[in-house]
């Protein structure tokens, strides 16, 4: 995109809110699938020790697919769809892609989701960039190209 942005660029405090709604409406997608075996998991458990430790953390990695799938599907439809997940509706901010200006394609929301998933992993280091670079974006931003921006 050759002309300056129509749209001031979302602020990272706005950013972190939409992460955090987002990160509880995905969390309770996982609770409302995995209700019965949560209910499980956790009866079990009377004192916080290592098997009660260890039953969760099994519980985790049985289902740490399932888990990055919600997550990946919800930010590429969404995004895809809108623009916009539910956090980013709430903080009135969405994403744009830089080269049209327009809401990103399926394959630029897919990428995007795809690239948050390693910068959750290691960190968030890819979230932090959003604090040094002059479009605030994230590595997910950046390499679908890709911009949050005030609606």
């Amino acid at each position: 995109m050759t002309e300056p942005l129509s749209s001031s660029i979302a602020s990272n405090q706005k950013r972190i809110a939409a992460f955090v709604i987002d990160d509880i409406v995905i969390t309770l997608f996982f609770i409302i699938i995995f209700y019965d075996q949560f209910s499980t998991v956790f009866s079990n458990i009377t004192v916080v020790d290592e098997a009660a430790l260890e039953s969760v953390n099994a519980f985790i990695a049985q289902n740490l697919f399932v888990v990055l799938s919600i997550k990946l599907m919800y930010h590429t439809v969404f995004v895809w769809q809108n623009g916009m997940t539910l956090g980013k509706y709430m903080m009135k901010i969405k994403v744009i892609d830089l080269e049209s200006g327009d809401t990103p394609g399926f394959s630029k929301a897919f990428l995007r989701a795809s690239m948050r998933i390693p910068s959750e992993v290691l960190f968030y280091l890819g979230f932090l960039m959003a604090f040094f670079l002059p479009l605030k974006q994230t590595l997910h931003d950046k390499v679908s190209n890709c911009v949050v921006v005030n609606d």
